[in-house]
């Protein structure tokens, strides 16, 4: 029976997306079908599966794995107010994603502790901090996923909601492992805890410079990047539990550490795959076969839990719809609202952690777990139907073009608009009277100083170009934009010395000189005419696009299904540059330099830069 269970649970892992991808369903996350599907198998309902040794270690991986790919997914950048990309509301105010998200999360801490109290108050449930500890967490995968497929991840309110489930993750799991310390006698050794981080940040400092040797000599037989990786886990979850703290903390932590030593994208294509290929899924459908729906519709006291949990769920996320109220359409923000109710990622730790504690009953951790699943199932499904594209979240990058002339102005109406939203800025009078009938976004500049750029809205973008005639203007706006931390500062220069050019290449700034840009057109038109017609075409666009959607890595060029329609001129790996050809094999991270009609180019470069 034993070996007839693991087949059934390795199995059903394989076929439960196989399922949902021929029936097209996408509403609901792959996470909660396997919980579904092993409630489905589980005592509740056939009684195919039983837990045995082997499933019941797999499955103890599969949770250790999650919570290190939940500390993965954070991105330290976004908590860097310079790396905040801010955005302007219908009502015109500036939203500020951290300050916003921060703002929603003390709400629904505050909301989760009043509907814990009202728990207690009616009988339900008298756990208090274990109930707020469920209700104000925020799965961070499902958000993630869910705002990949809108494509909004990197807009101001993709990343208010992302910030809000970073902190909906990483605070109720501090928060677990107080109330674990606590209620599992090691008060004493709550102090102990802050060992368990110091060991973190000494893996970190340590492990910094051997990652990037192991990343350099790694090869198909060793895998020493993902030997780190693991190694990283058992470390950190080995000091856990020594300082009385939680695994699940130690291998969040590891997570972090790994993220911090910046992975390359193969790396963490590598981990998912080892992760929610085989460990999580039978982690999930364990958690389905261990639930007992006969034994929770037995005792009425815990089904009776079940309804109001789903609602409360629900209404500790209402702080979150009335910040972002303020700052954001309201069809969205009721939509976002309701994207943070997804709560299944840190719930299953948690109440794995408290029924080791005796804090809580058998049903009633059911109850818990099916309240999560159904909200799991709502969240998504209410989130795709009312949230509305608006023309802002269309847009890919933000330019900022600082100077208004011949040059300038032919770049701003040649962009693409499905890829930028342009905006143009001279401090020249009559430049301004010129242009501004021609041009649709231009503002006039009193002056050219830090606090008159900034207050504009110069540095609010993804791309600054500073293209004024006088040099000095250029350098100055360049060196105030990349203080700013804008990504991509482009500054034109008519002359340019040694000094000058080396300051901006180890700053990150973009030189553009209109002498050696009309030099290497000639030489093109030269010795390679075609790539001066490609570059020149009018019917035609040149892109180059990062790889980053996983569909299409570890394929060959020959197998991708509109090949025949664009021209893959070169493949950069690194610091490599590929011959493309039939049977090159793309990675994560490639940067394909292609060519096609305007149409089936900008789909094939919104395909291949899917997150």
């Amino acid at each position: 029976m034993a070996q007839l269970s693991l087949f059934l649970v390795v199995l059903l892992a394989l076929v439960i997306p196989i399922f949902m991808a021929r029936f097209q369903i996408s509403n609901v996350p792959t996470a909660v079908a396997e919980i579904i599907v092993g409630i489905i198998m589980g005592s509740s309902g056939f009684n195919l599966i039983t837990s045995t040794h082997d499933l019941t270690l797999l499955s103890n991986l599969g949770v250790i794995l999650l919570m290190f790919l939940s500390g993965m997914e954070i991105d330290f950048d976004l908590l860097q107010r310079k790396n905040n990309p801010k955005g302007k509301s219908q009502a015109g105010k500036t939203v500020d994603p951290l300050k916003t998200a921060i703002t929603a999360f003390i709400g629904i801490v505050i909301m989760a502790f009043v509907l814990a109290y009202v728990l207690r108050l009616t009988g339900l449930f008298s756990e208090v901090m274990l109930a707020a500890i469920i209700l104000m967490t925020v799965a961070l995968g499902v958000v993630i996923a869910t705002l990949k497929e809108k494509d909004i991840l990197g807009r101001p309110i993709g990343q208010t909601i992302l910030l809000t489930a970073v902190l909906g993750e990483v605070i109720p799991l501090l928060l677990l492992t107080i109330y674990a310390s606590i209620n599992g006698g090691n008060a004493e050794q709550l102090w102990l805890i802050i060992l368990l981080f110091v060991a973190a940040i000494f893996l970190l400092r340590r492990f910094k410079q051997p990652y990037l040797w192991f990343a350099k000599i790694t090869k198909s037989t060793t895998q020493l990047d993902i030997r780190l990786a693991f190694f990283l886990i058992f470390a950190l979850v080995t000091v856990a539990e020594r300082v009385g703290a939680e695994n699940i903390l130690g291998a969040f932590l590891a997570g972090m550490v790994m993220k911090l030593l910046e992975p390359s994208e193969a790396t963490k294509d590598k981990l998912t795959s080892i992760g929610y290929g085989f460990f999580i899924p039978i982690f999930f459908i364990m958690t389905g076969v261990g639930l007992n729906l006969r034994s929770l519709f037995a005792h009425p006291s815990s089904l009776m839990l079940l309804p109001v949990l789903v609602i409360f769920l629900f209404i500790a996320k209402v702080p979150v719809l009335l910040t972002y109220v303020r700052y954001f359409q309201k069809k969205n923000a009721f939509a976002g609202g309701f994207l943070t109710a997804t709560t299944i990622t840190i719930v299953l730790p948690t109440l794995q952690v408290a029924r080791k504690l005796h804090a809580i009953t058998s049903t009633q951790s059911d109850a818990f777990i099916l309240a999560a699943v159904i909200v799991c199932i709502l969240s998504p499904i209410v989130f795709n139907s009312n949230f509305v594209l608006l023309p802002e979240d269309k847009i890919k990058e933000k330019v900022a073009i600082v100077g208004a002339n011949a040059v300038t102005v032919p770049v701003a109406h040649d962009l693409h608009a499905n890829w930028y939203s342009v905006k143009m800025f001279t401090d020249k009078k009559n430049q301004y009277k010129t242009y501004d009938s021609r041009v649709e976004n231009l503002t006039f500049l009193p002056n050219l100083d830090e606090e008159t750029l900034e207050k504009d809205g110069v540095f609010d973008g993804d791309i600054v170009v500073a293209a004024n005639r006088a040099d000095e203007d250029n350098i100055k706006i360049a060196r105030i934009a990349k203080e700013k931390g804008v990504n991509r500062v482009i500054a034109r220069l008519s002359e340019v010395d040694s000094k000058t050019l080396t300051e901006f290449n180890e700053k990150g700034i973009e030189v553009f000189n209109s002498t050696n840009v009309h030099a290497a057109l000639m030489r093109a038109m030269i010795e390679s005419p075609t790539v001066y017609r490609i570059m020149t075409d009018t019917k035609n666009i040149l892109y180059s696009v990062k790889v980053k959607n996983t569909h299409y890595t570890g394929r060959q060029l020959m197998d991708l299904e509109f090949i025949d329609q664009i021209t893959v001129s070169r493949i950069k790996r690194g610091d490599e540059w590929l011959i493309p050809r039939g049977a090159t094999v793309i990675e994560p991270g490639d940067i394909l330099v292609f060519s096609g009609e305007f149409k089936v180019a900008d789909r094939v470069r919104d395909l291949l830069s899917k997150e």
